[in-house]
């Protein structure tokens, strides 16, 4: 199975180039069973990033072009009356998916944004009162640009709870986009990617990382990491109790993508910043990653 996830790494390598961090933690995110949020400019390869994942995976991809008329049956789908049969009849909308990508989402209202938290928490859609599960695995990849704000709605704080962790691609060095012109001069296709496992696969996986040794000692590591984000003088809003079982849930996928059985403190120290910063909501005006590294600085390692 760990074999299987370095044909997928590789896989995606072939269309995302440079961005091995990148992949490797939406991998993480993937078989941590959560959701996965992009900030960055436009570009830099979110949308490639997902679309290859999902034809990696040989699962159904879908996309949502987030605007703020948006309603919230254009995400979840609706019951429109069927002239034949005179009843009404349920059209599903793009989260019936494997893949879902929500593209600037911050540009949606707040009514459509919050059209998502149900499927993305409960994997589940209800409209009328009647609840429709969506396809397994469900993964969510949202972007939103973080330099411009002109007619976007910030996202919430009960929405950036949902997504297990958060990260930036980047601009590519330059033998890194020389590499991508070279790559693309005949016109690399998503197309011509091969699906190197299916979504059981990806279920199987998320069951193996389930069962990932994590030590009494390193979850009192992880707790104290947590309740220091919720007592630090610079932070108006700590992390969650979501955020503190997300960090131990991505610490164990990514022992897994490196070949253990149990998962250690650096496994905690390199996602923290990805898992912890988005939850929080400093005071101030100051930036949450440094503070999160403030915090691993401070916290004791067991």
């Amino acid at each position: 199975m760990r074999q299987q996830i370095e044909t997928l790494t590789e896989n995606l390598g072939r269309t995302i180039v440079g961005k091995a961090d990148a992949i490797r933690l939406v991998i993480v995110a993937l078989l941590a069973g959560g959701h996965a949020l992009l900030e960055d400019v436009p570009g830099v390869g979110k949308t490639l990033l997902a679309k290859s994942l999902a034809r990696s995976i040989d699962g159904r991809f879908q996309r949502i072009q987030c605007t703020p008329d948006l309603l919230p049956t254009d995400i979840t789908g609706t019951n429109i009356w069927n002239q034949s049969s005179r009843e009404f009849e349920f059209l599903p909308g793009p989260v019936f998916a494997n893949i879902l990508l929500a593209d600037e989402i911050n540009r949606a209202t707040p009514r459509t944004q919050s059209a998502l938290l149900e499927v993305m928490e409960e994997r589940q859609v209800t409209v009328d009162g009647v609840s429709r599960s969506v396809p397994k695995p469900f993964f969510v990849i949202a972007t939103q640009n973080p330099i411009e704000y002109q007619g976007t709605f910030p996202l919430p704080e009960a929405q950036m709870d949902r997504f297990t962790l958060s990260l930036s691609l980047g601009y590519p060095s330059e033998a890194e986009e020389l590499q991508m012109l070279q790559r693309h001069q005949g016109g690399m296709l998503i197309s011509e990617l091969s699906p190197c496992i299916s979504t059981e696969d990806v279920l199987e996986l998320r069951q193996l990382c389930s069962e990932v040794k994590v030590e009494t000692s390193l979850q009192q590591y992880i707790l104290n990491l947590v309740r220091a984000s919720r007592e630090a003088e610079e932070v108006s809003l700590g992390v969650s109790p979501r955020g503190t079982v997300a960090l131990q849930r991505t610490a164990q996928a990514l022992a897994f993508l490196d070949g253990r059985e149990y998962a250690i403190p650096d496994d905690v120290k390199y996602l923290a910043p990805h898992v912890l910063a988005h939850r929080l909501i400093p005071a101030g005006g100051r930036r949450a990653k440094p503070i999160v590294e403030q915090l691993l600085r401070s916290v004791p390692i067991p």
